[in-house]
């Protein structure tokens, strides 16, 4: 099917950008500086979906009063906007609609009523419901026409929680195509439903990868993830002092930055932009006119370009003489990751000893048991994945020489390089992360 809607642009923005009535009042100018069609995506305010976790938390662990208390606290929230945001008619179908929201949270608060991650994915799906709704009327009531899509009518995961861009295809194209003369529509980030059709969702950070389905899947000219921040920096500004937003990424380079670690980014929003060739564009909801990043299917500049570090990480050493000269050990060990569908991040091999690190450490007294059937095995928690990412082809001398002068001075436990041309990945303890990041910033990029 070679349906393309190139005169889109999708537009995301976060939970920050929509985090007050102020914002939201600023993001209405943002999104109507011209009248070219747009895919807008937004996030719950922030904090709401941090306090719909802790609500179901306590749903979860039946204290209802407690759950009663901050479902109360939320509400008051959601009213307080309604009456600082919208007026007359559109006040009233505002606290309407938040009202029938809050009744749907506090259904669940039944003590007959069994809670179970079901329920608990009705209740997070709530706060983009509500950001997305109620910034739709404030835009009916400035006089802004806009079309309010419903996420989960269109954005599809399957059985192995990959997205259904197919079906997301064939939906919104058909939504779209019934609106030839309309250029502004409003969804919501992070929501799905799932391959049995309840409601669902994308993972924390999930509305980057909402804009990324959903402009991969309508082939749109660009897509736009807007931050509190000027684009993807050089390191993490939240931990190192002098930084610099760099310009331009290719897919690869930028795919490495936000696995790794790379904030301002979810790690899954790259590949459906990749695949249809979608320039990315990083901006700043708090300086529209800086010129933010852009990433694209373009050969990139050879050279370091940004660092940025993975924290919770969980090492495994796993030792057998058996391994010597031998094969399918290798085999073994992945089968083992596989049954409890946990990743590996990073793997070393010497001639009798495989290391491996994960982030997901929820089977791991399983991993380790059955591990141990095989080979002897040491734990190293609370490790630092830190990733330098960049244009670094193999062939070429000096990069790897760069980033062990960086870090002379810190034990490095484990170290990735040579498996693609774009990161070379070092592994240390977190009590290392900060000094490793200034180290690298140091002798990398002369800052």
């Amino acid at each position: 099917m070679s349906i393309a809607f190139k005169d889109f642009k999708i537009l995301k923005f976060g939970g920050t950008s929509v985090g007050s009535v102020e914002r939201m009042q600023n993001l209405a100018k943002l999104i109507t500086v011209d009248e070219s069609k747009k895919i807008v995506v937004l996030s719950a305010m922030s904090g709401t979906t941090n306090a719909l976790v802790k609500i179901s938390e306590y749903l979860y662990a039946g204290k209802n009063k407690e759950a009663e208390s901050d479902i109360n606290a939320l509400y008051q929230k959601y009213i307080d906007v309604c009456e600082n945001l919208l007026k007359d008619e559109y006040k009233d179908k505002g606290k309407t609609f938040v009202n029938s929201v809050f009744d749907i949270i506090r259904h669940f608060r039944n003590e007959a009523f069994t809670f179970t991650s079901k329920e608990e994915k009705i209740i997070l799906a709530q706060g983009e419901i509500l950001s997305t709704n109620l910034f739709h009327l404030y835009l009916q009531q400035i006089g802004i026409k806009s079309i309010l899509l419903n996420a989960l009518d269109f954005v599809r995961i399957d059985e192995n929680n990959e997205p259904d861009i197919d079906f997301t295809r064939q939906v919104l194209s058909d939504i779209l195509k019934n609106h030839p003369n309309d250029n502004l529509f409003i969804t919501q980030g992070y929501i799905c439903r799932n391959a049995y059709g309840d409601i669902d969702n994308l993972r924390r950070g999930g509305s980057d990868y909402t804009a990324s389905i959903v402009g991969a899947a309508i082939r749109a000219s660009e897509i736009q993830i807007w931050t509190d921040i000027d684009g993807m920096h050089n390191n993490d500004p939240r931990i190192v002092s002098r930084t610099y937003p760099v310009n331009y990424l290719s897919f690869d380079e930028a795919a490495e930055l936000a696995y790794f670690g790379a904030k301002i980014l979810h790690p899954a929003c790259i590949l459906p932009a990749q695949k249809e060739q979608i320039p990315v564009l990083l901006k700043n909801t708090m300086q529209p006119q800086a010129f933010g990043t852009i990433i694209a299917n373009t050969f990139p500049n050879e050279g370091f370009k940004a660092v940025a570090a993975k924290d919770g990480i969980t090492a495994l050493q796993i030792k057998s003489y058996r391994m010597l000269l031998a094969y399918g050990f290798l085999r073994a060990i992945f089968e083992i990751f596989e049954r409890y569908k946990t990743p590996i991040d990073m793997i070393t091999t010497s001639e009798v000893a495989v290391s491996v690190t994960i982030d997901d450490t929820k089977h791991l007294n399983e991993i380790i048991e059955e591990l141990k059937q095989i080979a002897s095995v040491e734990v190293f928690p609370e490790q630092t994945i830190i990733c330098i990412a960049g244009y670094l082809p193999k062939n070429k001398p000096g990069y790897i020489f760069k980033v062990a002068e960086a870090l002379k001075d810190i034990p490095v436990s484990m170290v990735s390089y040579g498996g693609s041309d774009y990161n070379i990945s070092v592994l240390v303890h977190q009590k290392y992360k900060k000094l490793a990041m200034e180290q690298l910033n140091k002798v990398l990029f002369n800052l």
